[in-house]
């Protein structure tokens, strides 16, 4: 059979179709090029992670300076104002160097300050309990009598204050926290924490003194606020409730005893939201949450706080 050359020089037979092929090597296909693409990423993963909670930091991003009774306050050691006290008494050491001054600052990422020799620390959880104060205890840490405090009353490992005070033989609500700035801004009278009393007196109340005490008292720290006042039911003028917005040092009583009334009984039955109800004298519980939040509104907290706990 006759051949016929290829253009390529290769010889190819014809077909009885008249057709001719040549093996060939099939052309070399790349494959086409992809761009790299990005992983999408999930809702889940878009969120910013929660970061712990960190020490007040200065804008270089070194530690800020806080006050002594700040510190304190944040380590559950006492409120600001019981921390200037301890101040004050030389109870406070900062690297082991007694200080009496109130405008002292530290370093918390540096300084260790100790009260009555032991090591003050930041808390990692705040408490807030209530309780319900007996009669013949006083509110204090410790006391060198040996008369009963309100702190042998609480069981809890972890180190709590009183917030505020009641008299020796004043009952009912007290609150406890290690939350410094909690307890600061609810005894702060800017925000007019309600706090409410059942008042036994010896004889009736008049309707004129009624009205003084709803007008405020003059007393030797100054005039009272006006106060909310009634007459309870069964009590034949001389069981009274009130409600103050202040928390002077026993107030309540120098309230009446200005107005020439013996107070017999003198019981708190509640702290803004917090009661007794339920509560054995000498007993106690934690609040609850939405108590929490109550008693934070009424202090100023802002809705970012509350959010996030601060």
């Amino acid at each position: 059979m006759r051949q016929r050359r290829m253009p390529d020089g290769s010889r190819g037979r014809r077909k009885a179709s008249g057709r001719t092929w040549a093996e060939r090597k099939p052309p070399e296909r790349k494959a086409p090029e992809r761009k790299p693409t990005e992983r999408k990423r999930s809702e889940k993963s878009r969120a910013p992670r929660r970061k712990p909670r960190e020490l007040p930091r200065a804008a270089s991003g070194t530690p800020q300076m806080i006050r002594i009774n700040r510190f304190l306050s944040m380590c559950g050691i006492a409120s600001r104002r019981k921390a200037e006290e301890l101040v004050l008494e030389g109870k406070v050491e900062i690297n082991h160097t007694v200080v009496r001054d109130l405008a002292t600052r530290v370093d918390p990422a540096r300084d260790r300050v100790f009260v009555g020799g032991t090591q003050a620390l930041p808390v990692q959880g705040y408490l807030y309990l209530v309780l319900n104060k007996p009669k013949d205890s006083i509110t204090t840490l410790s006391d060198e009598r040996g008369r009963t405090t309100v702190m042998s009353m609480i069981r809890t490992r972890d180190r709590v204050y009183p917030v505020g005070r009641l008299d020796r033989n004043t009952t009912g609500v007290l609150l406890f926290t290690n939350d410094g700035n909690f307890a600061n801004r609810l005894m702060h009278p800017k925000f007019r924490v309600p706090k409410s009393y059942r008042v036994s007196c010896a004889r009736a109340l008049t309707s004129a003194d009624i009205k003084a005490l709803r007008g405020g008292i003059p007393l030797e720290d100054g005039t009272t606020a006006p106060a909310d006042v009634q007459l309870l039911p069964l009590g034949r003028g001389k069981e009274i409730g009130i409600t103050i917005h202040e928390g002077r040092n026993r107030q309540v009583r120098r309230m009446f005893e200005s107005l020439g009334y013996d107070v017999l009984k003198l019981d708190r039955v509640a702290y803004g939201p917090v009661t007794k109800e339920g509560l054995a004298r000498g007993g106690t519980r934690s609040l609850t949450r939405n108590e929490i939040r109550a008693l934070k509104e009424m202090a100023g907290y802002t809705e970012e706080e509350l959010l996030s706990g601060r």
